[in-house]
């Protein structure tokens, strides 16, 4: 799995570099390109951690941290010159997890980049198999399981209740999804997504499992 990381950084240079070195570690990343638009650019990309700066245009650090936190657990590690004991302890109360002090070497910022996604994610790949509120999605043969009984889902079915049920607790926006099904589909628009959710919600609900999926509007679905 290539897990992907957000840059909330105003210094182009330092976003950059970023990049790149988080490249070198086999870590896709993007830095915002528009600043007025932070949580569009956050919800399309739908990243697995974020780091941010909290000297920003427009609005800090600490309100889109607090923007992040109303919609996604994702973790979350400032990378700041301001370092005083209050900033620090003002980032963990808005929901950080981590807090980095520029200058910084950025092969320390990798690994612990790396520790808090292995922390967050990587139980679900130890594991073929992901449990929630009685559903077992086994990754191994891509079957999904109630009880003794099986739900038969379709190629594209199954990749939206994996990235949902990999990504629980957290939305996951349509343009991610969309972005599973072209993996392997020519095309794929926003109506055949609906579809296929819909579809999937009819299986689950037969199942058993009524309002397992839910829609936020706006911004995407979730499994809470």
């Amino acid at each position: 799995m290539v897990y992907r990381v957000f840059i909330i950084e105003d210094d182009r240079g330092i976003a950059e570099a970023l990049k790149a070195q988080l490249g070198k570690w086999n870590l896709q990343s993007a830095y915002v390109q528009n600043f007025r638009a932070v949580m569009e650019e956050f919800s399309a990309y739908d990243p697995h951690l974020v780091l941010i700066d909290i000297g920003l245009p427009f609005f800090n650090g600490y309100h889109w941290c607090g923007e992040i936190r109303k919609v996604s657990k994702v973790p979350i590690i400032f990378i700041s010159s301001a370092a005083d004991n209050m900033n620090i302890v003002m980032a963990m109360n808005m929901g950080a997890d981590d807090f980095v002090v520029k200058p910084f070497d950025q092969s320390v910022l990798v690994a612990k980049v790396q520790a808090l996604l292995r922390r967050t994610y990587d139980y679900i790949g130890a594991l073929p198999v992901i449990e929630h509120r009685g559903a077992v999605l086994n990754t191994a043969d891509h079957t999904l399981m109630l009880g003794e009984d099986r739900v038969e889902l379709s190629k594209n079915e199954y990749r939206i209740i994996l990235a949902l049920m990999e990504n629980r607790g957290r939305i996951v926006s349509r343009e991610a999804l969309m972005e599973r099904l072209w993996a392997t589909e020519s095309f794929v628009d926003e109506n055949t997504l609906s579809v296929n959710v819909n579809r999937l919600r009819k299986k689950l609900d037969a199942a058993g499992l009524p309002d397992f999926i839910t829609t936020k509007v706006g911004l995407g679905y979730i499994i809470e």
